[in-house]
């Protein structure tokens, strides 16, 4: 049950409604979207749902999906069931179009891959659409519409005499014409025209005489009179003949295959209801996706767990102006069955509990709601609403008596099946009294196990709510230093009206305000000073939570830095070593050269050959011990110990390192310096200890080359065009970056990406990108031979 009757109107799904038949393509999805109505079935609505949501993945696939030629032929299909009548040709151009359209969608469904479109496949199970009865109509009427001159070979010989005579009658009119151009008895400018049927010259009214033949007309003003001219009538005559022939053979062509067509109209109105529901589904996708629609996981009970859900009538209207709309969360069970939501005015209280109202509301008529993936949803079988001014002259009823006799509604229909919406509960009559008969009608709510959403001012049902089972406050959240709303639901603590505050604020005399004040009394001061400092610590704590955050982050960057700076260290130490060491190396060479050059000096001096021999000794000893120094390794080899990857490992019987970049079976792909090796993993040795790296300047020659030759294999590699179609939109997008980037970098000209046409979202996902990159100078169509607009050439500067 949904109440009251204007139930639609009030929280906006009649919009909805009228949007959804405007994505309609034909008059057949607009009466289904006319009979859209509340369901309380769970197995049916969640196979509208799924109907839905796949038609949304096929749209989003941007697969050519056949969305042409949706005629509504059901006055044709009404006139053809009527014994001797016949169809005209564009009735049947209508049917042969849109039965293709029937075939061709069954098919496209129908052949997707084992577990895709299930919901979309079952619905055309028992649609049939016979090959030879589109065959029949395509051997009648062609694609454009008319009357093929070869349906029979009657009404072709029939065509083929018409063209012969009336060629024959267009040479004749055109020489009696320049005679008479050339005498001056016809206007220089003038051509043939038809009249009553009949091929006539213009002839001034003076000269008519001239010319022997019939006057069928005569111009406004009399200055002209349109002559058949004599030599012609046989021909006229002959032509009308002919005419009159082939409308006959024409009458008996579309007679015969109206007949044809007469057998199949029990079959055919099945499948115009399949067309028509495709053309509906299709409009519920297409909506889908505008409001970014998803399918929450529905359960065969009551119940509400939406994620990050939002009006969309609202987000609609906000992003036209490029604003943006706040999600809320909302959950409730059957231990929370009812929100009471208090806050300000103008906080959103309202459009909290109107999006609550329509969320349900289409997802039971079987449409995806905004809502953020993981939300759930349950069955409802009835919803009431009680929202705005329902006061009535007819009735005698003022907006509190209106309110009542809901609330009346409310307590004797609602059980633990419905969803009951209340907006300003209990409001329009005196505070205390009308307070206190809230309470006592949400108290009798609660106690059917009744779920709801109600917004109230009145503190006495925040109490109330605070201490019953069953029953949860929720707040609107407010800028309380600012003094704006900040328009968040927050479920689990009351709000206040900041109605002193929104006073001050707006400017209200300072003794009426403090007057006010002194009339509400403390504790209800007290009551929303503790509401107010609930909400400023709470917007503090958020922010410090904020901060802790961004210092958080700047901590753990700090350490990945301090981590880099020390393993920079630690490879540079090595590198400094071999560094000290091989300028020793230098000076230990100078050094003997010169200790050569002396023994060279003592040897001429004829000094004593054994002092010589000592002094060369000692010498030796020491360059050998350098030597020793200069070759020991700063790691130790380890004999034992699998070898994976990432290890330090060195040749056996070599002195060179390197460290494992992957393992393959028996063989090892290592990084000895700058230079990738395979070797096979016997031939390795598992090494301990720091393991120096090559010094930066043969790194960068060795990475240099490499990058120069990566370059010079991508640019032989890259293909100037990328091929989309049939991709979904965020797949495409991704590959659409990544192309124009190595385009980019590699410095090519012009670049074609191909998206086929479909119903136009991936032209305009990969034009919008397009536009955003500097890089690109221009966007066009590709040459309409080449594809027209379902390829977008850029050229890039």
């Amino acid at each position: 049950m949904i109440y009251p009757e204007n139930f639609e109107i009030k929280i906006g799904f009649a919009q909805v409604r009228e949007m959804l038949s405007d994505l309609c393509l034909s008059p057949l999805g607009q009466q289904f979207v006319n009979r859209m109505a509340f369901l309380n079935r769970h197995d049916l609505v969640q196979r509208l749902l799924q109907q839905t949501n796949e038609f949304k993945q096929l749209l989003e696939s941007d697969a050519e999906i056949p969305l042409q030629y949706y005629f509504d032929v059901t006055s044709s299909l009404d006139r053809a069931a009527i014994e001797g009548t016949y169809l005209d040709v564009k009735a049947f151009f209508e049917i042969k179009m849109s039965l293709r359209t029937i075939r061709d969608s069954l098919r496209f469904i129908s052949g997707a891959e084992e577990g895709k479109y299930e919901a979309l496949k079952a619905l055309g199970t028992n649609v049939v659409v016979e090959r030879s009865l589109i065959a029949a109509l395509d051997k009648v009427v062609d694609d454009a519409g008319a009357v093929r001159d070869d349906a029979t070979p009657e009404l072709q010989r029939l065509k083929r005499e018409l063209i012969a005579q009336q060629g024959v009658l267009r040479k004749t009119i055109s020489s009696i014409m320049r005679h008479a151009k050339n005498e001056g008895w016809t206007p220089s400018d003038s051509e043939p025209t038809i009249r009553g049927g009949r091929l006539v010259i213009p002839v001034i009214a003076e000269h008519k005489r001239r010319i022997k033949g019939l006057i069928h007309d005569e111009s406004n003003t009399g200055q002209t009179v349109y002559i058949e001219p004599e030599s012609i009538f046989e021909l006229n005559n002959d032509i009308k003949d002919l005419e009159n022939a082939y409308h006959r053979e024409l009458v008996r062509i579309l007679t015969g295959l109206t007949n044809t067509l007469r057998h199949h109209i029990p079959e055919l109105r099945k499948a115009y209801q399949y067309l028509g529901l495709l053309d509906f589904i299709r409009a519920k996708a297409a909506f889908a996706r505008r409001i970014e629609g998803t399918m929450p996981k529905l359960q065969k009970h009551p119940h509400i767990n939406w994620k990050q859900a939002f009006h969309p009538l609202l987000y609609l209207a906000h992003r036209q102006v490029g604003k943006s709309v706040v999600p809320m969360d909302l959950e409730l069970n059957r231990d929370q069955r009812i929100l009471l939501i208090s806050g300000p005015n103008a906080g959103g209280k309202s459009v909290s509990l109107k999006t609550v109202g329509l969320l349900q509301y289409m997802l039971q008529c079987g449409l995806l709601i905004p809502a953020a993936d993981g939300s759930e949803a349950g069955i409802f079988q009835d919803i009431f609403i009680d929202i705005g001014d329902e006061q009535s002259i007819e009735n005698d009823l003022s907006t509190y008596s209106s309110h009542l006799t809901n609330m009346k509604k409310f307590v004797t229909v609602a059980d633990n099946k419905s969803l009951v919406l209340v907006d300003e509960f209990g409001t329009g009559t005196e505070p205390i009294l009308g307070g206190a008969i809230a309470e006592a009608v949400l108290q009798t709510l609660n106690d059917s196990k009744v779920y709801g959403v109600i917004t109230t001012h009145y503190t006495n049902l925040k109490n109330y709510a605070e201490k019953t089972p069953g029953i949860v406050n929720g707040a609107m959240r407010y800028d309380h230093k600012h003094l704006q709303p900040l328009y968040q639901l927050e479920i689990g603590k009351p709000g206040s009206s900041f109605a002193i505050e929104i006073a001050q604020k707006i400017g209200l005399p300072k003794h009426i305000i403090d007057r006010a004040s002194k009339l509400v009394g403390k504790d209800k001061i007290r009551y929303d000073r503790l509401l107010e400092e609930l909400e400023t610590e709470k917007q503090e704590l958020e922010q410090k939570v904020r901060e802790a955050a961004k210092l958080e982050q700047k901590l753990a960057k700090s350490v990945k830095e301090y981590n880099d700076l020390r393993n920079y260290l630690e490879d540079s130490k090595q590198d400094i070593m071999r560094e000290a060491k091989g300028k020793a190396k230098l000076l230990l060479k100078d050094a003997n050269q010169k200790i050569e050059s002396t023994i060279q000096q003592i040897k001429q001096s004829q000094a004593e050959k054994e002092k010589t021999k000592e002094a060369r000794r000692e010498l030796e000893e020491f360059s050998q011990e350098v030597r020793k120094e200069e070759k020991r390794p700063a790691y130790k080899r380890v004999t034992n110990g699998t070898i994976k990857e990432g290890d330090n490992v060195s040749l056996v019987g070599q002195d060179s390192y390197g460290q494992v970049v992957s393992i393959k079976g028996k063989t090892a792909e290592v990084l000895f310096g700058g230079l990738k090796t395979i070797v096979k993993v016997d031939n390795l040795e598992k090494v301990e200890g720091q393991v120096a790296k090559p010094k930066k300047a043969k790194a960068e020659a060795a990475e240099g080359y490499t990058r120069g030759m990566n370059i010079t294999k991508r640019l032989a590699d890259f293909t100037s065009t990328l091929d989309i179609r049939g991709e979904y939109a965020e797949d495409a997008l991704t590959k659409v970056m990544n192309f124009t980037d190595e385009a980019v970098m590699l410095g090519i000209p012009e670049i074609k990406i191909i998206h086929g046409r479909g119903n136009g979202v991936l032209r305009q996902v990969v034009r919008d990108y397009l536009h955003s990159v500097p890089e690109v100078a221009s966007l066009g169509n590709e040459a309409s031979e080449r594809g027209g607009d379902g390829a977008t050439l850029a050229v890039l500067k």
